[in-house]
């Protein structure tokens, strides 16, 4: 089985859902600024190296044809042709031409076809040919019953070919037949090309001819076989005399000046689609191709060449190498070569299926580090001399020409160069760390492991034992790290920076300089890769790095080959580049390879355009903006965005930008291949935005400006600000005016306040006075109050006396002495219960105003008794004080308590003294 072997150029690929528009494009050409337009099934498609811009045709019907002729964009397209001019703001309008000449138009006309000489533009049609005069604005018609193929501008001459009739020119303005050949009748011209004296005409299915002096002879090539039986559909003859033919259903081909076939792409060589609608080759010599289904550039003068295998046969390249005039490649699938220098198919070595670490020239030998093992390639067949551990890398011995080092899966081995040839001799013991990365200073082994960091290992002088075993704790393991030898000395590479080795101590030092090359996120891998030449190769996100010895001193040199890791689409961690001639490079990728000739890398010098300006209000929809001139801002308006590009194709190559906005900063920003950028909420002021743009190491010819004012709000105006004074004058006026109403009011205010003083201050007399009697009433109520309870404390003692007395008369007149019951008469009329409580009460109601009518009001239910113990209570007295009073025990004072608590309904939290002395 075989894959593809043709190296191509780099081909960009354009899809209708990158571009937004048909998936057809007609017809391609290219401005004075390098923008590209299309003739797209839905309108003019604008490209200018950032972004795809669709102009809608004015029919809404397919554009099929598009010339760019001094500013003016002339198209064609259904019942309808005219131009485009760009307007002050940077965009596109359309004026019709058509409309003058509506009635010479045939029905269901289409324009396929759109040609200059001197001051005329040509309008073509199958039926019809316009020469519109750009001088006077009229026009000439010039028609063909048979109808027309196509018209060409060759030699200051208007060619066009006729179905069925020959091959034409336009003289003043009229026809004249040149040749009405065979050829011409039946067989359809594609294009015509100058070609000595004479005319080189290239046809649909009949290959090259030449017409010179009125005679049509073939012209025979070796791309002939090739042609035949393939529908040419469009073709292009290029800046160096080759020629780019466009099929129909056969992808293109590209022939030398002399008919040699160069290329032949299809879309399994990385065409988007198989059938080129149209071709054209701009200012940069990229071939556009306009396809059924999309739009493809390849860049013809790129110093890179690609294989891409969509087929997956050859699968990731790990390694490759030339040898024997043959170039190997190493893969995921196996090793695979071809004769290095032709468009052979690589060819599978049988025996080697699987994962290719490795390929090692040495001693007149081509060793293969494989997962299997070890091989040795000889005349593309492959002997295995080492199997059961996968092998990773070789290195020389030292000290023995006769032996290699190999980096195996499981620690290091030796194979050695016998007289039967090269053989496994031994594995070195004491270290079975996989050992993919490693260098060799006399008896120490520097091995970098992924995961566990470096490594040094000591080994006996007969490199079968490790004596020593040393893990560094600096540099750090990290991912993606590898380590590698330029001129002898020892290099490490991780995120963390580039070290190098240290012999004299075994240490590695930071490099930080050179480690400079991993910042601003630069790092993607630290794979270092030796080639020939005494370069050691990196990748990193945006380039291509190698380092180079100074001619001068030992500092290293850094090289930058600007292609991103992003487009080479690269395995991380596993890059490749192999040195395959003094210039020549070959680098490794997921789905093939890519060659660079580091001799033949330029960067041309571009020119960034400033391509849109759009203002916006906040929450507003934005608004194109003039792209030169005065332009002055609403306050409002103060969101920008600028969009600016560099007309630039080159697949491998991105043009990076940098800006800044003076009247806000000083300094430009960080390089990003961004191509616009916004500005939000900008204050008042005069700006000035600035870009330049660079493409892989060459600056942009221009910094491209454009000044700006963004006024102030209205209220901040010249204007504003002398009403604002007007208004502060009377405003001031005003205060002043008010400020005299205002004194006049307070010191009225402050006399009535005084008068007010002075009256609070003689109510404030009065209510002292007030309560000075208050305060006197007050007390004599106290004392009444003291004069009642004592009264009342000397009648219970007097009745205590009395009744005492009167027991005791009672007991000594038990006999019945007449006497003594009379003064027991006496005594009980003095200590009358009546006439003590009627006493009592005159002197409490004296006291104690309303409190026997308030609670018999509180209480209907109570009796003269309940009130008469309300009142004792309301004076304090205990039970036992009560008692006497109501001549009673105490027992039954207890009795009555509860009763009149029962009574008056009280909760059983609130005591009876305490409720009688809160009413």
């Amino acid at each position: 089985m075989t894959a593809l072997g043709q190296d191509l150029p780099p081909i960009n690929k354009f899809s209708s859902g990158t571009y937004n528009a048909g998936n057809q494009n007609w017809m391609i050409s290219q401005d004075g600024n390098n923008y590209l337009y299309f003739a797209n099934n839905e309108g003019l498609l604008e490209f200018n190296g950032s972004a795809w811009t669709l102009y809608p045709t004015p029919n809404e019907t397919i554009m099929r044809s598009v010339k760019v002729i001094g500013d003016k964009i002339y198209t064609g397209c259904y019942m309808e042709f005219g131009y485009w001019k760009r307007q002050a703001n940077g965009l596109l309008k359309y004026y019709s031409l058509a409309k003058s000449i509506k009635n010479k138009i045939i029905d269901d006309e289409q324009f396929w076809n759109i040609a200059q000489y001197d001051h005329w533009v040509i309008f073509q049609s199958l039926s019809q040919i316009f020469i519109y005069d750009c001088a006077s604005g009229k026009f000439n018609i010039i028609s063909s019953d048979t109808g027309m193929n196509k018209v060409f501008a060759v030699n200051n001459t208007i060619l066009y070919q006729t179905f069925s009739s020959g091959l034409f020119e336009i003289e003043n303005g009229k026809s004249k037949i040149i040749s009405n050949a065979p050829l011409f009748a039946n067989s359809k011209i594609v294009n015509i090309f100058s070609k000595d004296d004479g005319l080189l005409i290239q046809t649909q299915y009949e290959g090259f001819f030449e017409l010179k002096n009125n005679i049509v002879t073939k012209w025979n090539i070796e791309a002939d076989i090739e042609l035949s039986s393939t529908s040419i559909y469009s073709s292009q003859m290029l800046s160096d005399g080759s020629f780019a033919l466009g099929t129909v259903s056969n992808g293109i081909f590209i022939l030398s000046p002399q008919g040699r076939l160069k290329y032949h792409i299809t879309q399994n060589r990385g065409l988007s689609n198989n059938t080129a609608l149209s071709l054209f080759e701009d200012a940069d010599k990229n071939l556009w191709i306009g396809l059924d289904n999309g739009i493809n550039c390849i860049n013809m003068q790129s110093a890179v060449h690609s294989l891409v295998d969509d087929t997956g046969f050859l699968g990731t390249v790990y390694a490759s190498i030339l040898y024997e005039g043959t170039l190997y490649v190493g893969t995921n699938q196996g090793l695979f070569s071809k004769p290095y220098g032709t468009d052979a198919d690589f060819k599978f070595i049988p025996g080697t299926k699987g994962q290719v670490w490795s390929l090692y020239h040495y001693d007149s030998t081509l060793f293969c580090g494989h997962d299997y093992g070890t091989y040795i390639i000889k005349n593309n067949t492959a002997t295995q001399i080492y199997t059961g551990i996968g092998t990773w890398k070789f290195e020389r011995h030292p000290y023995n020409s006769n032996q290699l080092i190999q980096g195996n899966y499981l620690g290091l081995s030796i194979i050695e160069k016998t007289p039967a040839g090269w053989k496994f001799k031994n594995r070195i013991e004491g270290f079975d760390y996989s050992s993919r990365f490693f260098a060799v200073n006399g008896n120490n082994f520097y091995i970098s492991h992924e995961y566990k960091g470096i490594f040094r290992v000591t080994v006996n002088n007969t490199f079968t034992k490790a004596t020593k075993f040393f893990a560094y704790k600096n540099p750090k393991k990290g991912k993606n790290a590898s380590l590698s030898t330029l001129n002898g000395e020892v290099f490490y590479a991780s995120k963390d920076g580039i070290f190098k080795l240290n012999t004299k101590n075994n240490e590695f030092i930071k490099q930080d300089k050179l480690s400079k090359i991993f910042g601003n996120d630069e790092y993607t891998s630290g794979k270092l890769i030796p080639d020939n030449s005494g370069k050691l190769w990196f990748f990193t996100k945006n380039y291509i790095n190698y380092f180079s010895s100074g001619k001068l001193n030992s500092d290293l040199k850094h090289n930058i080959i600007p292609i991103p890791s992003s487009l080479t689409n690269s395995m991380l961690g596993y890059e490749n580049i192999t040195q395959i001639t003094a210039s020549t490079y070959l680098i490794g990728t997921t789905d093939g390879y890519y060659t660079i000739n580091i001799n033949d890398i330029s960067f041309k010098n571009y020119k960034v355009l400033i391509s849109n300006i759009t203002a916006n209000a906040l929450n507003q929809n934005p608004f194109n903006c003039a792209l030169s001139g005065d332009s002055n801002f609403k306050y409002s308006e103060n969101n920008l965005t600028f969009s600016y590009t560099v007309p630039e194709y080159s697949k491998y190559v991105n043009a990076d930008f940098h800006y800044k906005l003076e009247g806000m900063e000083d300094d430009w920003s960080d390089w990003s291949n961004k191509s616009f950028i916004n500005f939000k909420n900008l204050p008042p002021g005069d700006y000035t935005f600035k870009v330049r743009a660079k493409t892989g190491n060459s600056l942009s010819v221009n910094t491209a400006t454009y000044a700006f004012t963004i006024l102030k709000p209205w209220y901040a105006t010249t204007l504003a600000l002398i009403i604002y004074l007007i208004f502060a004058l009377i405003a001031a006026y005003m205060v002043n005016r008010a400020y005299k109403n205002y004194y006049s009011r307070q010191k009225e205010k402050l006399i009535e306040e005084n008068n007010r003083l002075l009256e609070i201050k003689e109510l404030e007399n009065e209510q002292e006075l007030m309560k000075v009697k208050n305060d006197q009433l007050q007390q004599e109520f106290e004392n009444k109050n003291r004069e009642l309870a004592v009264s009342t404390m000397n009648l219970i003692k007097k009745n205590e006396l009395l009744s005492l007395i009167k027991d005791d008369l009672k007991k000594t007149g038990e006999g019945g002495d007449k006497s003594l019951k009379s003064v027991i008469t006496t005594i009980n009329k003095n200590i009358n219960e009546d006439d003590t409580w009627d006493m009592f009460k005159e002197a409490f109601n004296n006291a104690d105003k309303d409190f026997l009518k308030k609670i018999k009001k509180a209480h209907p239910l109570l009796t003269p008794n309940d009130l008469r113990l309300c009142a004792y209570l309301r004076l304090n007295l205990s039970s036992k004080e009560i008692a006497p009073l109501l001549n009673i025990s105490v027992r039954s004072v207890e009795i009555k308590r509860y009763r009149l608590r029962k009574k008056m309904d009280l909760p059983h939290e609130l005591g009876l003294v305490e409720y009688i002395l809160s009413v």
